[in-house]
């Protein structure tokens, strides 16, 4: 009896062990939350624009599913004055340094983001389908019955356009024929449709509409310093560490890429 009775409370106090073991053991590790979804907002040259929308924001939105991009395009002069008056931006990139050294002088982009990241070229264009062959050059732009060019007071291609014609002599007469567009894109529209019988855009955006055949680049000396599109972060950006991640994969080897591939050069 004293036997059965020693094996029963050895059976108890086994079974209470296996119970602590049991109480003892950590519950399952919940899920890390998801990231938040961050919106960034990127205001970028109207040159820019294809290359964003096509390939690099969704590459980019592709590593990063937490933050959404959205971009606002428009001629550099624009969007420097709607960030002046308050664009809720967090990241420019502008066709010219213009531009962005204003920005940063007066503070609204901070001064360590800013990298002149690419460079461009300029180019006299015609409409595909036109067969007139007496404009080889830029020097031959007056006998076009129309020119477009984009505002030299707001539109670096058209600032650029006014420096080759002025080193040529010719600006004063080139702009009382030309047409003044808000955007290099607005440019490029008017000599696809055939409303301009030339004009100057940059060589991006000639390559990438097939209703445009380039004439000539701008002549070599015409143009004092090079073409380069700088990015930036605003001091003032709500989301600077996203906004940092989208300016650190422009630089990247794979962005790059996709900037030739669209006719910029790295800079």
């Amino acid at each position: 009896m004293a036997v059965v009775l020693l094996l029963a409370a050895a059976l108890v106090s086994v079974l209470s062990l296996s119970g602590c073991g049991k109480a003892a053991e950590k519950p399952p590790q919940a899920a890390a939350p998801a990231a938040e979804p961050v919106t960034i907002m990127v205001a970028a040259a109207a040159s820019l624009e294809k290359a964003y929308v096509e390939q690099l924001i969704p590459a980019f939105q592709k590593m990063h599913p937490s933050i959404k991009v959205q971009g606002t395009y428009d001629s550099s002069g624009k969007l420097q004055t709607q960030i002046e008056s308050g664009l809720n931006a967090d990241v420019f990139m502008s066709a010219a340094t213009k531009q962005m050294d204003a920005l940063t002088k007066s503070g609204f982009i901070s001064a360590d983001s800013v990298l002149n990241l690419l460079e461009n070229k300029i180019v006299l264009i015609k409409p595909a389908s036109s067969k007139d062959s007496s404009i080889a050059s830029f020097e031959d732009v007056l006998k076009a019955e129309t020119i477009a060019v984009g505002d030299p007071e707001s539109v670096p291609a058209g600032q650029y356009a006014r420096e080759v014609f002025t080193s040529l002599g010719l600006w004063d007469k080139v702009r009382a024929k030309s047409t003044l567009g808000t955007n290099v894109t607005q440019v490029l529209n008017w000599v696809a449709e055939g409303s301009a019988g030339v004009g100057v855009v940059y060589a991006t955006d000639a390559a990438s509409n097939k209703k445009v055949t380039v004439i000539a680049e701008a002549p070599k000396g015409s143009l004092k310093t090079k073409i380069v599109y700088p990015v930036g972060i605003l001091a003032k950006s709500s989301h600077p560490k996203e906004a940092r991640l989208f300016v650190d994969f422009l630089r990247s080897k794979d962005a790059l890429a996709v900037f030739e591939k669209y006719g910029f050069s790295p800079n």
